[in-house]
This record gives C-alpha cells, structure tokens and sequence, in this order.
C-alpha cells in the first residue's frame, strides 16, 4: 500500500505520517522533500533558475520522476508499505505522482489533511517557523489548489485530535470497524 498524506505546511501531515507509521504494520515513511533537496544540492545554479525560477523544488523536471522511481525502489527492495507526507498543490505534478504510485501499487491512497488559514498559521508558529518565510507564503496557495482542484478525499484537521484524524484515515481505508 502506498498511502498519501498531502496537504500545505504546517496542517499536520508529518504528525499523522508518523502515528500511522506506528500503526499499520510494515511500513516506512517516505518523504519527497529529500528527493528535492538533494537535487537543489546536486544541480547547477544555471539549470535550477532555468526550470524552477521560484526556487520551489518540485518545478525541477526530474522531482516528481524521482519521487516516483525511488517509492518504486524502496518498495521493490524492501517490500513496505509507504507513508509519504508531501505539500503537493500542483494538479498536474499530483496527477503525475498519484499515477506513478499506483503503477507500484494499486493500493494507493491519498488524502489531503486541511484546517483554516489561521490554524495553519498558529501551527507553523509553534513548531518554530518565522513568520513570513516559505511555509507560511504557501499556506494561501496550497489552500486555493485545494479548494479548486480534487485532491481526493479531504480530511479536516481543525479541532480534531491525532486520533481523530488517523481512525478518519484507517475508517476510509477499512483498517477499523
């Protein structure tokens, strides 16, 4: 099984990530966000300002092939479930990467955590972010994409526990009653 946990910076995805990871057996977490730092710390200046002039990693024409080729590996190699966390607003790179995954595995999943504005601002703060910097520039964008694109099944974080959100999460994919 390949279970997607997407959503903009800040709702939660890593915290579900890791609590799902304790739960269901044999898995591991696989997070994109490594795929593109290692290509910013791997590619020239010249070709990360020609395909990616906003500096945003996913725009890197070999990102969302990576990311699909590496969960294909991981999972090949080491016959595991994959929890993958990603901030993934971009339809088409979605559409890309969903398809991919389901190419390893017909059990792939996706689910898009959200919460308001302001709760994901309040989030970001606590977990240490400044004000301003990139997470919080894309808290509008991701939430727009969300809003007007179908980023499969939507799970509300808002005032919701960690066990709330996961048993949403294991209920939607049968694991429970």
């Amino acid at each position: 099984m390949i279970l997607m946990i997407n959503g903009a910076f800040g709702v939660g995805k890593t915290t579900i990530s890791n609590r799902l990871n304790e739960l269901l057996e044999n898995s591991l977490i696989f997070d994109p966000e490594e795929i593109g730092y290692m290509l910013r710390n791997v590619l020239p200046h010249s070709i990360k300002m020609k395909e990616s002039e906003s500096g945003d990693f996913q725009d890197l024409n070999l990102w969302k092939e990576l990311t699909v080729t590496t969960a294909r590996r991981i999972v090949e190699e080491y016959k595991v479930n994959l929890i993958v966390p990603m901030t993934i607003r971009n339809p088409e790179y979605f559409h890309y990467i969903f398809h991919g995954f389901s190419l390893i595995d017909t059990n792939t999943f996706h689910f898009c955590l959200t919460a308001t504005k302001d709760t994901i601002f309040k989030r970001l703060k606590q977990r240490g972010e400044e004000e301003g910097n990139w997470c919080f520039q894309q808290t509008e964008l991701c939430l727009e994409a969300y809003k007007m694109n179908n980023f499969g099944k939507y799970i509300q974080t808002e005032n919701q526990s960690i066990d709330d959100i996961t048993d949403s999460i294991l209920e939607k994919l049968n694991f429970l009653g």
